[in-house]
């Protein structure tokens, strides 16, 4: 009985002895999310309440979690994977009993009727010898997929944070365009409420009140525009920051916004970083690892497999001295006919590696297109910015000019409250390129892949 024991155990160490055991696995490592975050750039636009809302999306975002638990489904299906290339190991036990069995011979041996009952307990062992290395390209396979999807993961930060803070800086724009506004219609109020005395005094027509009027309408319409916009965005912001329980946007005031340095060009080879490219480069590599997988599937399998346990005719006597039962062989394995469906998936992996490479062209000239485009738009705002800048100024010089003639009586209370109207109007389309010219830089942020464009600039 002893040296059955031990020839028991001894099976058990041969087929499980044959792949080495799984490395021992890491403790998750989260680390690279923050990359992902990006703080250090975001730290650029100076603003305090931008980065606080980062972090918020980076604990509460809903869409960041789904991202997350994608990749860590894939990373899980890379350890299946694995477990399929290891021995497999498992215990099917079984009970049967013969009511009534037909005579048996063994050579001139007869063996009448009889009734009896039967007790197997074996450990069953398979392992699957991978000669060719397919099950081990299935996995790396499967790798590439969790680096895919890690890439999507990345793309979905950089995509919020975009958003994020670009919705945040429409706010602080939509703030000073309320103010200004709110102050264009206490002026024009003032303006249409003059016009009617000059008017019932018989001093204007008719139809200088009535575009008086009309313009006073229009300036409250488009407050309320400004405020309906300014309550869709915070709500956005809600969602985006993933927090329902936030009542108020803290931001900060217009007047200390930064604004971001951009160069005249970038190098071609900011979008090494990008998202998507790295993506493709992924699949690429991946569907060539599958091609191998599909060359290889056309080479005959060889399957070791064995037994060990206990064969009995009584449960009293199941571990008994006669009872134990011990066997191993090898099995190959060779598909003669498949109706032509290992050919065709050889030849769908070929037709899709020649796709990969196409979208990987594709996506090099999209790529290069965007940073492009958002370069561009950044560089006509900045212009934009300038042009407004300077027109408030003069602007301002007029009415400082205005303000004197006021003072010494050659100038009316309306003509100097319409030059005041002029000025808001000019600081309002100051604000609107400020703030646009900043959420341009973030256009390229995004554009670039989420990193720093300024380690691409050509030209500052």
């Amino acid at each position: 009985m002893k040296n059955k024991k031990i020839i028991f155990a001894l099976v058990i160490i041969l087929l499980c002895g044959i792949l080495p055991v799984n490395a021992k696995q890491k403790k998750e490592d989260e680390s690279y999310k923050l990359a992902y975050l990006n703080l250090n750039w975001w730290k650029t636009y100076k603003d305090d309440n931008l980065i606080n809302y980062m972090q918020q999306a980076y604990s509460n975002n809903q869409d960041l979690k789904m991202s997350a638990l994608k990749t860590k489904q894939a990373e899980q299906v890379v350890k299946e994977s694995f477990a399929a290339e290891l021995p497999h190991i498992g215990f099917a036990g079984n009970y049967f009993r013969d009511f009534q069995s037909s005579d048996v011979r063994f050579g001139d041996v007869l063996i009448n009727d009889y009734k009896q009952s039967n007790f197997v307990l074996p450990l069953t062992m398979t392992y699957e010898i991978d000669i060719w290395g397919e099950n081990h390209l299935i996995t790396k396979s499967l790798k590439k997929q969790v680096e895919i999807m890690k890439q999507d993961e990345r793309a979905t930060y950089i995509a919020l944070t975009s958003a994020l803070a670009s919705e945040y800086f429409n706010l602080i724009k939509l703030d000073k365009l309320i103010q200004n506004q709110e102050k264009l219609v206490e002026l024009q109020k003032k303006i249409a409420e003059m016009t009617e005395v000059k008017y019932n005094n018989g001093l204007c027509s008719v139809t200088e009140y009535l575009v008086e009027k009309q313009l006073y309408t229009q300036f409250q319409e488009l407050l309320d525009i400004y405020a309906n916009q300014r309550d869709t965005i915070g709500r956005q912001l809600v969602v985006l920051v993933g927090d329902r329980n936030l009542a108020d946007i803290q931001r900060s005031n217009y007047d200390t916004v930064s604004m971001p340095q951009i160069p005249e060009s970038i190098a071609a080879e900011c979008i090494q970083n990008r998202p998507d490219l790295l993506k493709t480069e992924e699949y690429i590599q991946k569907i060539g690892i599958d091609v191998k997988v599909a060359r290889r599937d056309f080479l005959p399998k060889f399957t070791l497999y064995g037994q060990a346990g206990f064969n009995a005719y009584s449960l009293s006597n199941i571990f008994g001295s006669h009872t134990f039962k011990a066997l191993a062989g090898v099995m190959p394995s060779l598909d003669l006919f498949t109706g032509g469906a290992k050919i065709a998936h050889l030849k769908y992996s070929k037709m899709e590696y020649e796709k990969a490479q196409q979208m990987y062209e594709k996506t090099i000239l999209t790529s290069i297109q965007e940073v492009n485009d958002s370069l561009s738009s950044a560089i006509k705002s900045k212009k934009n910015y300038a042009m407004s800048n300077e027109r408030n100024d003069l602007e301002k010089d007029k009415y400082q000019l205005m303000l004197r003639r006021k003072q010494i009586g050659a100038l009316s209370d309306l003509d100097l409250m319409r030059a005041e109207e002029n000025l808001i109007l000019a600081d309002k389309d100051e604000a609107s390129n400020k703030i646009n010219y900043i959420i341009s830089t973030i256009n390229i942020y995004k554009a670039v892949g989420g990193t720093d464009y300024m380690k691409y600039a050509e030209n500052i």
